[in-house]
């Protein structure tokens, strides 16, 4: 992933990708029969790790559900951004829908899913889900208004502090 953000998906090579990777551009090739099928992996891999480490954010039932949903949105979200590539990563795979298929889409779906069944467990789960879309919506909005993951985190924060006390 790092080095499609580097260099974008059009003028990322396989053969950049396999000095970055430490193996031969065939062996590459053995793995990955095209850049296509690859960076679909990597980007399925990274989002799959990402929900992994959301859902274990979530579990966490020893932590108030303000803390953990934090820690959710920092794991879907806040890592990417002020990072060295942080922000590229996201653009890298919001430019390239149509490579990627459903993962745009399933991913995104079962992060408010388990934003929403949070709330819920808490709240009920009559407001759920609009609180759930709502604390995605600003995260969004703070992705493009922060220079800062702690910045990030501490806006969101009050955010979830007004949303889901």
């Amino acid at each position: 992933m790092a080095t499609f953000a580097r260099f974008g998906y059009r003028k990322t090579s396989m053969e950049e990708v396999a000095r970055a990777a430490h193996i031969s551009r065939p062996g590459l090739y053995f793995l990955f029969a095209s850049k296509q099928t690859l960076f679909r992996a990597a980007v399925t891999q990274a989002l799959d790790r990402d929900l992994t480490a959301v859902e274990q954010a979530l579990a966490d039932r020893d932590r108030p559900l303000p803390e953990r949903l934090v820690a959710a949105f920092d794991q879907w979200a806040g890592r990417y951004i002020g990072g060295p590539l942080g922000q590229d990563v996201t653009t890298v795979v919001e430019d390239n829908p149509d490579i990627l298929g459903d993962i745009v889409s399933t991913a995104p779906r079962r992060f408010e899913q388990l934003i929403t069944e949070a709330i819920a467990a808490e709240t009920g789960r009559e407001a759920a889900r609009p609180v759930a879309q709502t604390l995605i919506s600003t995260s969004i909005g703070l992705k493009h208004q922060v220079r800062s993951r702690d910045m990030y985190l501490e806006r969101l924060a009050i955010a979830i502090g007004l949303l889901a006390p």
